[in-house]
């Protein structure tokens, strides 16, 4: 009987000693997850702060190269843009169309086309008539002799760098922003 009492004790020992080496065990796996979690924390409280630093950067960084850049794109762009509307546009697709008849409405209308006379923004400079793939020179198109409303005149709309522009008494089709004039009716005005 003794011998049946030591094992049984013996096995309850091991039972008891296995428990405490699982409780152990699952201590230091607790311990060890707590700590990870920690770090984990840590480190995303840390990537959080690095990026709110390098976002601040960034948007100052962005916000001193973005007027550089986003100009210059722009330039090309309108550049590119000029080019491609300049070859789109064909002087004898307009005149052909009937809404466009200015000479008819002309001698119906004379009191619109009497407008005051024509300033030169050079002292001296003389009229000379000029034809279409000359290039002027920007102050003959500023803004004083725009065309503000063709449609008034029959003049079809412009798109893109084209303007209509009043040289002395023709009126001139110009691309802005090479200066070059794209189309000419002579003796528009009288």
């Amino acid at each position: 009987m003794r011998e049946r009492d030591r094992n049984r004790a013996n096995s309850v020992r091991r039972t008891a000693s296995a428990r405490a080496d699982r409780e152990r065990v699952n201590a230091r796996a607790r311990a060890t997850q707590r700590r990870h979690a920690n770090q984990r924390h840590d480190r995303r409280a840390e990537r959080q702060r690095d990026n709110r630093r390098y976002d601040r950067r960034d948007t100052r960084r962005d916000y001193r190269n973005d007027h550089r850049r986003n100009t210059h794109q722009d330039y090309r762009y309108d550049r590119r843009e000029a080019r491609r509307d300049h070859r789109r546009w064909n002087r004898n697709s307009w005149r052909r169309n009937s809404r466009y008849n200015w000479s008819r409405y002309r001698s119906h209308n004379r009191s619109v086309f009497r407008i005051g006379s024509y300033y030169s923004p050079y002292r001296g400079y003389r009229y000379r008539r000029l034809n279409i793939g000359f290039r002027m020179d920007n102050l003959f198109f500023g803004s004083r002799y725009w065309i503000n409303d063709p449609w008034r005149y029959r003049l079809p709309d412009v798109y893109g760098p084209y303007r209509w522009v009043r040289y002395y008494d023709d009126v001139i089709l110009v691309d802005t922003y090479s200066g070059e004039v794209v189309d000419v009716i002579h003796d528009f005005f009288y």
